[in-house]
């Protein structure tokens, strides 16, 4: 452990990482803080990671020295372990601050982020795990299988609203082609859509004082968009361009990323965890962890509690549609494809589990997500690219969303009682819940 500073000051400034000094003072002094020790050294361990693996930390915002000292430091893997297997030890052995359901949910997910930790150590050492195991070490669940004749069943669906020459995903490129974002009118559209979005959002959320993102257009990318967390309740969020970005990308990006998604997520776990409670561990977000699950969960299931079904689609009618410089009259044919299209969704699991688990090669990868997924083949080759950078992350996107609306809707959150969706909606973004625990009554 860092030496502590012994003395007491009357008061500390409001930042980020402030919040987590006094933490370490309220330490000091002489108050039961044992928690918050822990969580320093697993902080710590993140960031040590974080040397070895440059995707590992995706957003921090506790005291800058921890992260100097890692860079400084940098601890080997071996090293990583016997410290993440000594800490495990001593949260094993140290019981909840006290019996109020966030202090013990807090303790049972630090053991189990410490563990995703270890797991990433063992895979950064060179341990290969098959795509199933992978998942559950690092994201707390494993993804159901489906059986390819399970999509034949909706690819016959779309066959018979899609007739034509053609295949089927030459014909379904063809529809979707006049429904792309043209490039001079992407940031308008985009704005349109956060507009909404914040403004559906705040109906429900509180938001901290102050926060805020922007956007920024890139290239170069395996993922089409991306929120990088400041911290200070500030996001950057990037849109990759390298390929057509269609219409329903803009209130799915929109919301996704920003509002109720991951921008609202990590503010809030911020301001209630970080600044409100002291919690260290809080400020810092290491991305090969069940906290994805969550993160990635929320974010897509929040697209549906902002906007319920016939309300995206006056939306994108009214506002959406006419900002991309598209006919809104167009929108309900759409949106009766893309929702067809949705139902593919576990296509991309099944390449990746397949591909990972080295059954098929990465162009038998691309073909399987043409068939089974329509991609287009530029689209199933960045998506195989992802899967070599992030691999079982994949899960936690569909499968993420399939848990969290279990468990909003099992606690009452009902399409048809919208003020208890998004209660409960909220109350999940802001406390430390883990995967598993989203299944457990």
């Amino acid at each position: 452990m860092p030496s502590v500073m012994r003395t007491c000051p009357a008061s500390l400034r409001t930042p980020s990482y402030m919040v987590v000094a006094a933490a370490i003072v309220a330490s000091a002094c002489g108050q039961d803080n044992s928690m918050n020790a822990l969580g320093e050294r697993y902080v710590r361990l993140v960031l040590a990671v974080g040397q070895h693996d440059a995707d590992y930390v995706d957003a921090y915002y506790g005291p800058p020295n921890w992260r100097s000292e890692a860079e400084a430091q940098q601890l080997s893997l071996a090293e990583i372990a016997a410290r993440a297997m000594t800490l495990e030890h001593d949260i094993a052995t140290t019981p909840p601050e006290s019996a109020d359901e966030l202090a013990r949910l807090r303790h049972t997910y630090l053991a189990r982020q410490l563990a995703s930790l270890r797991a990433r150590v063992t895979m950064l050492s060179g341990k290969r795990l098959r795509f199933d195991e992978e998942s559950q070490a690092l994201y707390d669940a494993v993804a159901p299988v489906y059986r390819s004749a399970e999509f034949d069943k909706v690819l016959a669906m779309l066959e018979a609203r899609l007739p034509g020459s053609g295949s089927l995903l030459e014909r379904y490129e063809q529809f979707r082609s006049d429904f792309v974002i043209p490039r001079d009118r992407l940031h308008a559209t985009f704005t349109a859509a956060i507009d909404g979005c914040r403004n559906r959002t705040l109906q429900y959320i509180a938001l901290p004082d102050g926060e805020s993102f922007t956007v920024e257009y890139v290239t170069g990318k395996s993922w089409s968009g991306y929120n990088w967390y400041q911290g200070g309740y500030r996001s950057i969020i990037q849109v990759n361009t390298d390929l057509p970005i269609y219409v329903d990308r803009a209130v799915d990006l929109a919301c996704h990323e920003g509002y109720p998604g991951h921008h609202v997520y990590n503010a809030l776990l911020e301001k209630n965890l970080v600044r409100d409670r002291g919690w260290v561990e809080f400020s810092v977000y290491p991305l090969f962890s069940p906290q994805s699950l969550i993160a990635e969960g929320t974010a897509n299931f929040g697209i549906d509690v902002a906007f319920p079904k016939a309300e995206r689609l006056d939306f994108e009618r009214q506002v959406i549609f006419p900002a991309a410089g598209l006919r809104g009259d167009q929108a309900e044919r759409y949106y009766d494809i893309f929702d067809l299209v949705t139902q593919l969704s576990y296509a991309g699991n099944e390449a990746a589990r397949r591909y990972l688990d080295q059954e098929i090669d990465a162009n038998a990868a691309a073909a399987w997500l043409e068939r089974y997924g329509l991609y287009s083949r530029p689209r199933a080759e960045q998506r195989v690219r992802f899967f070599d950078q992030y691999r079982s992350y994949v899960i936690n996107y569909n499968l993420g969303k399939d848990l969290v609306m279990a468990y909003v809707e099992g606690r009452g959150g009902v399409p048809n009682n919208p003020t208890r969706r998004w209660e409960e909606f909220e109350a999940l973004i802001s406390s430390p819940r883990l995967p598993s625990g989203l299944t457990r009554r």
